[in-house]
């Protein structure tokens, strides 16, 4: 199956997926895992066995670019008195189901994006991992150079490339790094990216190596408003800048899946809210529509960043000058308010705090809700699987039903948000929902989505909801 998926993204441009999990690049026992994801949440025996015959039969259609989601095609082939049972061959029904995508030449864009990262701290590189890893024939989004201040160091390159090619929480880099300090670039799977040294973005003239209509991905935080992030815009070779962070003033705080629908051609700035903002929109959009909120507050128990000190030292901020590593932090979170500016409907009814925690990634939500309607644990919990499985926010919302995770299970996360079933209490109108985030990549893998948004990038999506 692996070369197979390989081939089938390098070669077409076609996204295999399982149940909203990529299996790009995964190994033996990641497809394995989300094998067993779908057996455990839809209670079938999908194995590898059933899902192999179905890849085949994609394989050797004449498709066009898109996302296909396997695991969805297969479990409807299995259906209990479906096409399986009925005789109707595996190539058949693919045939019938990926119909409209026989033949296609249309792209996911008409060219090639080039995509520039001004700074490489968190996020940069691990924007930067998902940038290479989704590169597939090199015709939708190019990762052209990041832009970073001259380090001390005389080995400055070789340093960067070795916090890329190696994660304390994270792992390895999947592939090659090769540095080419003649040039100041690095070669990511054989994909030269430029290094940019420059101290603010009016020393950076983009054309100079040969790149254009950038989209530039702001990492650093530095400026938040219109005129600070314009500063990107006035450079040669730059067309449009997507923030990861909350954005000021008038700038669109976009959550993917809840209100990318607002980003339009002619926007040139946007802003990727927080890591927060995106966990905790789309499960209250989902107990919204299903339940309706009145009221409620939101907790965060949240990773220590690079923010806080490690030891007691001085810090403009109340109480983040206590050592990161041995304390919890009391602290504040604009996430509750940031909500408002992707579900209007949800101004001025919650209220939010965070505590910061002696863990290095990882994050949880707490939403404690009064709701419209009573309702019970059962029905909440069987409304959210269903949000996470087979609803458009099943990027945004992944779903557990295990009594045993703890937060290191969900480092690398891609969702916005994982649903513990499990801790869910309701009583009556009052409900309190317990959601795990990783702060750091399930956040980068919403920024990516908002840049391809940004970009115009459309895949074809399989089976059709």
């Amino acid at each position: 199956m692996i070369p197979m998926i390989g081939r089938l993204n390098r070669e077409k441009n076609i996204g295999i997926y399982m149940y909203g999990r990529s299996l790009v690049n995964r190994s033996v026992i990641d497809i394995m895992k989300s094998h067993r994801f779908v057996r455990q949440v839809e209670s079938n025996e999908l194995s590898e066995f059933e899902s192999f015959p179905i890849l085949e039969a994609v394989c050797a259609m004449n498709l066009g670019p898109a996302h296909i989601d396997l695991g969805k095609i297969t479990v409807a082939y299995m259906k209990e008195g479906g096409p399986m049972e009925q005789g109707v061959s595996a190539a058949d029904f693919v045939a019938q189901e990926l119909s409209g995508l026989v033949g296609s030449n249309e792209k996911p864009l008409p060219e090639s994006q080039d995509v520039v990262l001004y700074g490489f701290g968190r996020i940069g590189r691990l924007v930067a991992r998902l940038l290479v890893e989704k590169a597939g024939s090199g015709d939708v989004m190019r990762l052209r150079a990041i832009v970073v201040r001259k380090g001390k160091s005389p080995n400055d390159l070789v340093k960067r490339a070795s916090l890329l090619r190696r994660d304390s929480v994270h792992g390895s880099f999947k592939g090659t790094i090769r540095v080419d300090e003649e040039n100041e670039s690095l070669v990511l799977n054989g994909n030269e990216v430029k290094v940019i040294y420059a101290n603010s973005p009016s020393e950076v003239d983009y054309t100079e190596y040969g790149i254009n209509n950038a989209i530039i991905v702001d990492n650093t935080g530095v400026w938040r408003d219109e005129d600070g992030l314009g500063q990107h815009i006035a450079c040669n070779g730059a067309s449009k800048v997507i923030l990861t962070a909350p954005g000021k003033g008038n700038i669109k705080n976009i959550v993917y899946g809840i209100n990318n629908g607002d980003i339009k051609p002619e926007d040139k700035i946007l802003s990727a809210a927080s890591c927060t903002t995106n966990a905790i929109v789309p499960v209250l959009k989902s107990m919204m529509d299903g339940f309706g909120v009145k009221h409620g507050h939101v907790e965060t128990v949240h990773a220590y960043t690079n923010d806080q000190n490690l030891i007691d030292n001085y810090h403009k901020g109340d109480r983040r000058g206590r050592s990161a590593a041995l304390n919890m932090v009391i602290t504040e979170t604009g996430a509750a308010k940031a909500v408002a500016k992707a579900l209007p409907e949800l101004a001025g009814k919650l209220t939010g705090n965070a505590i910061r925690v002696p863990t290095p990634n990882v994050s949880m939500a707490i939403l404690n809700l009064q709701l419209e309607k009573e309702t019970t644990a059962e029905e909440v919990n069987a409304h959210m699987r269903e949000a996470a499985l087979h609803s458009r926010l099943q990027q945004q919302i992944d779903y557990t039903n295990s009594p045993e995770v703890v937060s290191t299970d969900f480092v690398g996360s891609r969702h916005a948000s994982v649903f513990d079933s499990e801790a869910t209490i309701v009583d009556g109108k009052s409900a309190v929902l317990y959601c795990w985030y990783d702060n750091e990549f399930g956040y980068s893998c919403q920024v990516l989505r908002c840049l391809e948004d940004m970009a115009g990038v459309n895949y074809n999506m399989y089976p059709k909801a």
